[in-house]
């Protein structure tokens, strides 16, 4: 007679915001709420547990129509979570918000990233890894990642001065305290912005007084185009622009493992 499967056991462990998390192990049920953390789930071999995704999760294309959408990364839909009956969801202090997760963590197991920079990018992964039950495939994407940007050409003496911009109406722009400020210093480049935090908007004034030589337009989130380089180059005339995959600055998953090879081209 065939026996019935063992229920899973709790594992305990500790989310990157220092919180305590019982997850059952290993988790069949698995919630996504961030993007990155979505890819990084597929590429662990783990998309056949992935049972939601948000709107946003557009890599790999299929984890949007094999899986349950669930809303966006700041407005779940709590009844859909709900009925997914998840066993953990994997969540990020930045990108989520602090309400929306308080109210699941009442009911579910919800492990939350806190990144600003490549050595805890690579801690995630590890740590997903582990609390999935692949811990030798996370460790082993780690390396990887690591390995490829560790090869990285060692930048010019003096670092050229790069405004990085994410949004238009108001401008925004990367600066310091981000992860993507920490890709920069990666790619070789000193972010013009630096002694700002987080995400400010800056005027054309700001930009044109801090005189970058080159400017960053992201492909995301604000779908920078063509037609944007025109402006920008009105503001500062003598610098080079170029619209930049953002993906590859921002996402801090398994999509990392293009990113070294990108910045080498970029210089």
């Amino acid at each position: 007679m065939e026996l019935p499967p063992l229920p899973a056991l709790p594992l305990t462990v500790t989310d990157q915001m220092g919180r305590r998390v019982a997850v059952p192990f290993p988790p069949q049920r698995i919630v996504s709420l961030v993007p990155s953390q979505t890819e990084l789930l597929f590429d662990l071999g783990l998309g056949a547990r992935v049972v939601g995704v948000t709107k946003f999760c557009i890599h790999p294309a299929e984890a949007r129509t094999k899986t349950v959408v669930i809303g966006g990364t700041k407005n779940f839909d709590f009844e859909k979570i709900a009925e997914l009956k998840p066993d953990l969801i994997l969540g990020n202090k930045e990108e989520n918000y602090q309400s929306g997760i308080e109210q699941l963590a009442a009911f579910y197991p919800v492990w939350l990233s806190d990144i600003g920079n490549l050595p805890e990018a690579l801690d995630m992964m590890r740590r997903v890894g582990f609390i999935t039950g692949d811990k030798e495939r996370g460790e082993a994407l780690a390396a990887e990642i690591d390995a490829s940007f560790a090869a990285l050409a060692a930048p010019a003496a003096e670092a050229v001065p790069v405004a990085y911009f994410i949004w238009k109406k108001p401008y925004m722009v990367a600066a310091g305290g981000t992860f993507i400020d920490d890709m920069l210093h990666w790619a070789g480049f000193s972010n013009a912005f630096a002694a700002l935090q987080r995400y400010p908007e800056v005027t054309a004034e700001q930009l044109a007084a801090a005189a970058p030589q080159r400017i960053f337009l992201s492909s995301e989130p604000y779908p920078f185009g063509d037609k944007h380089v025109a402006e920008f180059q009105e503001i500062c005339p003598g610098a080079s622009i170029e619209i930049v995959d953002g993906e590859l600055f921002s996402w801090y998953g398994s999509r990392l493992r293009q990113s070294a090879a990108y910045f080498s081209r970029l210089r």
